[in-house]
């Protein structure tokens, strides 16, 4: 039964994370280069993934990788042949450090051993791997490092130094996670799991329209108590707030996020602020807004609490009565900080979003008037709340744009290129 349970699951991850990945790398060559450690297992699942976002994936095997994972395995998964040594004849010139590093929109070493980052800090070439790595043309073929190894090796002074050198000399060094290790221990070191590294990839790759911006989004429901078991929220996921800040980290700017209850894992490179209530994102979004840049406001923030929460759970009394409740109004937070002066001066760009049930572009018009907020994305909540995808109204000075429903992920896309198109320009 566990079994079949596991194989179950295992179908299902498979089957969203294919619908997620769908067209993300499409037109993209990625070159995968293995070299030796137990990790290596996290780049056939990485390798499988790349395929699945559209990339086509030629992968470069180390000596030491093949003692870890098979080349058949790795062909199988990329639906090409693997090279393993620079004397390989397939091509007709015998220069397949040359031809595989030209071919390549980027180079991904994973996992990259301490033995490997050490070659590249020489500049040595001692494998295919290797050779193709100091033969790319820098500009045209980044290459990404993901370093794997012991806690020990991680933090050895000589693999510090290594890796601020290949930094330094235009390699793209991925942080490590921390965690229990293949030998036994516990520590920095282990290599990005494989949708990490995606993430990574997919950010690194992306245009970076908003370079040098710091963007606040706020997402997801606000809860007010009643009591202490017991309160007021709605149906906002947080599914669109979250994909906004991934797509505006990958658009290159610093981000942060001001997270509701909700359950969602936190984009990669985002930092998250967990809140409960209104008064709690209202305290936490004003300290962030005074460093903000862009203020996206896609929370579903209550408009109302109750008056008093009481110290004890309700009991029924038996009349059949429900409590007497009495509500007073939360802060409107978007409002507030459009009329704040960094906002006034223009050094605060601020978006809004509407959440209406009827009537969109009417209520959205006057919404954006009411808040006085240069930009508002409104949708339709019955039709998106919990959902993956959604359509928006853009509304804004010059009328209405009109952004066809789409996966959430998709739109993030775009509402963060219209931020950027839309952004006041310095003077030059």
């Amino acid at each position: 039964m566990h079994e079949r349970r596991h194989a179950a699951f295992a179908t299902l991850r498979a089957m969203i994370t294919t619908n997620d990945l769908a067209g993300e790398l499409t037109g993209r060559r990625i070159l995968l280069g293995l070299t030796g450690g137990v990790a290596a297992f996290k780049a056939a699942e990485f390798c499988r993934l790349l395929t699945q976002a559209g990339a086509t994936v030629q992968v470069v095997m180390t000596e030491a990788a093949c003692q870890f994972i098979t080349p058949v395995t790795m062909q199988a998964l990329s639906g090409r042949p693997v090279y393993t040594s620079q004397w390989d004849a397939r091509a007709d010139n015998n220069m397949a450090h040359i031809n595989l590093s030209r071919e390549a929109d980027a180079i991904v070493v994973a996992p990259a051993s301490a033995d490997f980052i050490a070659q590249l800090a020489q500049g040595r070439a001692d494998e295919l791997l290797a050779l193709l790595c100091l033969a790319r043309p820098l500009a045209a073929a980044p290459l990404l490092v993901a370093p794997a190894m012991n806690r020990e090796m991680w933090a050895h002074p000589a693999t510090q130094r290594n890796l601020r050198q290949i930094a330094a000399d235009g390699a793209h060094v991925l942080p490590v996670g921390h965690g229990e290790q293949a030998c036994g221990e516990t520590g920095n070191g282990r290599m990005l799991e494989a949708g990490e590294l995606l993430e990574e990839l997919i950010a690194f790759l992306s245009p970076k329209p908003l370079l040098g911006q710091h963007v606040l989004v706020t997402a997801g429901p606000t809860f007010e108590a009643i009591d202490p078991v017991r309160g007021i929220t709605n149906r906002s996921s947080g599914k669109m707030g979250f994909a906004i800040a991934r797509a505006a980290r990958e658009a290159g700017a610093d981000v942060t996020l001001i997270a509701g209850p909700v359950t969602l894992p936190t984009p990669r490179g985002v930092l998250r602020v967990d809140v409960g209530s209104a008064l709690d994102m209202h305290a936490s979004t004003m300290a962030e807004a005074q460093t903000a840049t862009i203020f996206i406001a896609t929370a579903a923030v209550a408009d109302w609490r109750p008056a008093h929460a009481a110290g004890q759970k309700i009991k029924k009394d038996g009349s059949g009565q429900p409590p007497s409740l009495a509500f007073v109004e939360n802060p409107d937070i978007l409002a507030e900080i459009a009329r704040s002066p960094r906002a006034r001066s223009g050094d605060l760009y601020c978006v809004g979003f509407a959440a209406e049930s009827e009537d969109l572009l009417a209520n959205a018009q006057a919404k954006r008037a009411r808040k006085g907020v240069p930009l508002l994305a409104a949708n339709l909540g019955p039709a998106t709340f919990g959902r993956n995808d959604n359509a928006l109204l853009l509304v804004d000075a010059q009328g209405v744009t009109e952004l066809p429903r789409a996966s959430k992920r998709a739109l993030a896309r775009q509402l963060v290129a219209e931020i950027a198109r839309r952004l006041p320009r310095a003077e030059a």
